[in-house]
């Protein structure tokens, strides 16, 4: 495992309030969620986490709760309608910060297995299996914490043809049907961790997800 180092804005964009007393608070706030989310329970000690930055962006949230009164209206249970968490990782903070301020868009995955990425979007489901290839001691990086209402989930097998599986009709989300060996590779990990979230509305899938609110960004 390595260290996401401590890094700060040198400039805060809209969607950014500026630090205050509370910084640390949320930190400790972000830092809890992260932890509650790992795979492997060594991840415990290998990751620092600082500069945790609350995303406010009315926008997002009067969407995340519209999505799920109309899913309320629709039938959707209890269960389907549960906020939880997922987790995206950057490399690059300006590519954080814009998915922050945009939302997560399609087109946006370098992943394909369980959907078109061109019709729907890519989000981690683990704060510790964030990328393909393994994590080195001493990389950094920029994580962004979002809510997530996941709806009606279909488990699909896995796709990896280039004929693309499609959003399902009557659902917003696919996950992998496999649950990996005990053993597996980084990337297999990655990919069978993965929710593939849409939304499908007059036979059109939405450029940005409303169920996928960006939430907490960090270091």
């Amino acid at each position: 495992k390595g260290n996401i180092c401590t890094s700060f804005f040198p400039f805060l964009p809209p969607g950014f309030p500026a630090e205050s007393e509370e910084s640390s608070s949320l930190l400790r706030t972000a830092v809890s969620v992260l932890q509650s989310s790992y795979l492997d329970s060594t991840s415990q000690d290998g990751f620092q986490y600082s500069q945790a930055i609350l995303v406010e962006n009315d926008v997002f949230l009067s969407e995340l709760k519209a999505f799920a009164r109309a899913k309320e209206a629709a039938g959707y249970s209890q269960e389907e309608l549960e906020e939880t968490f997922a987790f995206l990782l950057f490399d690059n903070e300006e590519e954080a910060k814009e998915v922050c301020q945009t939302g997560l868009r399609v087109n946006s995955s370098s992943i394909s297995t369980l959907g078109d990425p061109a019709k729907g979007v890519y989000i981690s489901k683990y704060a510790d299996c964030l990328h393909p290839r393994p994590w080195y001691h001493g990389k950094s990086g920029y994580i962004v914490i979002c809510k997530l209402i996941k709806g009606k989930v279909k488990v699909i097998a896995e796709n990896y043809t280039t004929s693309y599986t499609c959003p399902s009709p009557g659902y917003d989300c696919h996950v992998s049907e496999s649950n990996g060996p005990a053993k597996t590779s980084p990337c297999q990990a990655f990919e069978q961790s993965q929710y593939y979230v849409y939304e499908v509305s007059g036979g059109c899938t939405a450029e940005r997800p409303r169920q996928v609110c960006p939430y907490i960004f960090l270091a």
